[in-house]
């Protein structure tokens, strides 16, 4: 089998097992969603949707947000841990926004990318997620299941993202982005996973899972 043969296969799977994906952080606009990702960084989603309600409660456009001082931000979103960092940069990019873009979010790679706290697969999920345009985000946890599953030999994720852009259609790639999400989350975890029982490990994974799978076990 090929690696683009197993690439639509596992797509199967991941379709059979979710075929419906919703949008896992909470938003209402592209502004909020892109606070959302900013925040979701090192973040788990469960945790981000716990608190964008209180902070959008006090500002859920960049108008209002550019007024917040960054301490009353930082305050809100300390859950989130690198909250200096993460109120800084969602201060200063409502202000751009504001000022450069009359409020609105720029449907730009380039632009989004050239916005404070805003990095290549924050951009990615805005311009999926937000206005409907081909991307694939790759985080750490879909660049573990692409090593997994022998899709990619990146040692980065924009390698990897490379990598699955060859392997499947680009009609696919915003689904499937969440697809893998969702699945990692729920038979493909980083921690105690048994490739033996995944639904995808078992058909697809490099020898290499299996002997660390092994390793592991042994030692308890």
């Amino acid at each position: 089998m090929t690696r683009q043969d197993k690439a639509l296969e596992i797509a199967r799977i991941l379709d059979e097992y979710f075929p419906e994906v919703p949008i896992p952080l909470q938003h209402k606009d592209p502004y909020t969603l892109l606070v959302a990702v900013v925040l979701s960084a090192q973040c788990t989603d469960k945790r981000v949707n716990e608190i964008t309600p209180h902070l959008f409660a006090q500002a859920d456009n960049p108008h209002d947000m550019c007024q917040l001082p960054v301490e009353t931000i930082e305050r809100v979103i300390k859950p989130c841990g690198l909250a200096p960092r993460k109120a800084k940069a969602i201060k200063e990019l409502s202000c751009i926004l504001v000022r450069e873009y009359g409020g609105a979010v720029p449907a730009s790679f380039e632009a989004l990318e050239a916005l404070p706290g805003v990095g290549h697969k924050t951009a990615s999920v805005v311009m999926c997620q937000a206005f409907n345009v081909p991307a694939f985000p790759v985080d750490t946890h879909i660049h573990r299941l692409a090593w997994r599953w022998g899709l990619s030999e990146g040692k980065n994720v924009r390698q990897t993202e490379a990598d699955l852009k060859k392997l499947f259609p680009k009609k696919m790639w915003n689904k499937l982005h969440l697809q893998f999400i969702y699945f990692g989350r729920t038979y493909c975890p980083a921690r105690g996973h048994d490739p033996y029982q995944c639904p995808i490990c078992s058909k697809f994974a490099r020898p290499e899972v299996f002997a660390q799978a092994l390793s592991h076990k042994q030692k308890k």
